[in-house]
């Protein structure tokens, strides 16, 4: 008998094996993380081959120490940080260029101009997102122009796509030796190519970024009971696993904070910060800077769709602080910094490195400090870091009460930032409701984990899922309604000084 369920959580920094029971508890974890290739300033990328090599060890290792194997797994599933993009090829299994890391910008020309010429509506409508940097389409597009040989390869079927979810799991299930090239409709809503209606590959998406549809892998639900695949006896589980679940990261911390009522919200904090809203089977048509997307498709089910709040710059304003100015050694020494004044000193800092996401999709944003006096010291500006996480998704939670009319009562939150007890208090204080954190807060892998398991029968319902969750720690909002009024429109104010910084065509 089975009694566990695997997930691999392939992030942006790192990636990590984890392994859950029933109830959703932790048993076991191994994570590694990857280098952080820049080659120009606003260019990211990721070693694909690292990636799968990381992959690997983190699944031998979560094992080894668990004196665990494939036998002891019910499924596997699998998350994955989302738009960015990967180009192989099938017969080789070589990547022609590095993974085009979503927080790369050199695609901004691409996307001016799909919105110069009236494209940019078409996307909005049917894929539910803005032209942007962000998004896989303009990523692969680059590759296709700017790569030699990969144009022809396409056409002659050999070079293929996929965010590292599909890479994954075409690895996982014999990669040149019948490998699967599937992804699921999470991680396909985030490429600017699919149509959020019919969950398909759009042709008329297709053309404007020149995307041959050979390139890219079939839509399978996100719980998919069919299994996309097994694991191979010779692979890093030393069996076969049904591969099962598979999910865009926030998609799955949605999925494992159990937001499956329309309304629920979780926001993760990890290198940006990501609010996900569930509306359930409607698709909500943004009209305040937010993403329409696919939250979750379980089988043979309709489609669940979200409003999402991507925030590009929140954890790594922290890594910031701790990498280029070195004012900090170690992420949780922000906290200890932050503590030693009573508020910002009137600094406010927006981390718009690579522009700004939502609400306002500005590429030509980029970062100011502003407010800065001779009174000011590091501990203003580590305490304006973390107030600039809150800040932003403020932004956000402004706009999704805009577009749905969803006033939040409780905000769920998880991710590596919830461990910053001085962040958490900002965000009730900033948001003016309670902020709530899980027992688990790795809820990323959990939901990936309860998507396999869901498929296989691991798991019976999504009620029985509701069951595993509970609460860790709750923060009340303290400022007063004046105190929040004022800080906010200082951040505002704040906001206007980044515009236009950068000349974008």
């Amino acid at each position: 008998m089975a009694d566990f369920v695997g997930a691999v959580d392939q992030g942006t920094t790192s990636t990590r094996f984890m392994i859950f029971d029933h109830s959703g508890n932790e048993v076991g974890k191994h994570q590694l993380e990857h280098e952080q290739i820049m080659p120009k300033p606003g260019w990211v990328e990721h070693n694909p081959t690292e990636i799968w090599e990381r992959t690997r060890s983190v699944i031998e290792t979560a094992l080894h120490q668990t004196n665990l194997t494939a036998a002891d797994l019910a499924a596997v599933g699998i998350t994955n940080q989302r738009e960015t993009a990967v180009v192989w090829n099938r017969r080789t299994g070589r990547p022609y260029y590095n993974a085009i890391v979503w927080q790369d910008t050199r695609t901004d020309r691409i996307a001016s101009a799909l919105d110069r010429d009236g494209r940019g509506d078409v996307i909005r409508t049917k894929a539910g997102l803005p032209p942007a940097t962000y998004f896989s389409g303009g990523k692969i597009q680059w590759i296709l122009e700017n790569v030699d040989g990969v144009r022809e390869a396409a056409e002659a079927g050999d070079a293929i796509f996929g965010n590292t979810d599909t890479w994954l799991l075409w690895n996982l299930t014999g990669g040149t030796n019948g490998g699967v090239h599937v992804t699921d409709p999470t991680n396909a809503s985030r490429t600017m190519l699919m149509n959020l209606e019919t969950l398909d590959w759009d042709d008329e998406l297709l053309s404007f970024f020149g995307v041959p549809r050979s390139m890219l892998p079939e839509i399978k639900p996100s719980s998919n009971p069919d299994f996309y695949g097994k694991t191979l006896a010779n692979g890093p589980f030393g069996g076969e696993v049904p591969l099962s679940g598979d999910l865009g990261d926030q998609q799955a911390a949605t999925v494992g904070q159990v937001c499956f009522g329309v309304g629920e919200a979780k926001n993760t904090y990890g290198t940006g910060n990501f609010l996900l809203l569930n509306t359930g089977n409607e698709l909500v048509r943004s009209k305040s800077g937010l993403l329409t997307t696919v939250c979750y498709q379980f089988g043979g089910e309709a489609p669940v769709y979200a409003l999402e709040g991507s925030i590009a710059v929140t954890g790594s304003a922290v890594q910031w602080l701790r990498d280029q100015l070195g004012i900090i050694s170690g992420a949780s020494q922000s906290e200890t910094l932050a503590r030693q004044v009573e508020d910002n000193g009137g600094v406010y800092f927006v981390p718009a490195f690579s522009g700004l996401f939502a609400p306002y999709w500005r590429s030509d944003a980029r970062g100011a400090i502003v407010g800065l006096s001779r009174y000011n010291t590091n501990a203003h500006l580590a305490r304006a870091t973390l107030e600039s996480i809150c800040y932003q998704t403020r932004d956000v939670v402004e706009a999704m009460r805009q577009d749905s009319g969803v006033s939040l009562d409780v905000l769920r939150v998880d991710g590596g930032v919830t461990a910053n007890e001085l962040c958490m208090e900002l965000q009730a204080d900033i948001l003016g409701v309670p902020v709530s954190k899980p027992v688990v807060a790795e809820t990323t892998a959990l939901g990936a984990a309860y998507a396999a398991g869901l498929a296989t029968g691991f798991w019976a319902s999504t009620e029985e899922l509701k069951q595993n969750w509970n609460e860790d720690r709750r923060w009340e909002p303290r400022w007063s309604d004046e105190q929040r009024a004022t800080g906010y429109a200082g951040w505002k104010k704040a906001v206007d000084r980044t515009l236009d910084w950068v000349d974008v065509d």
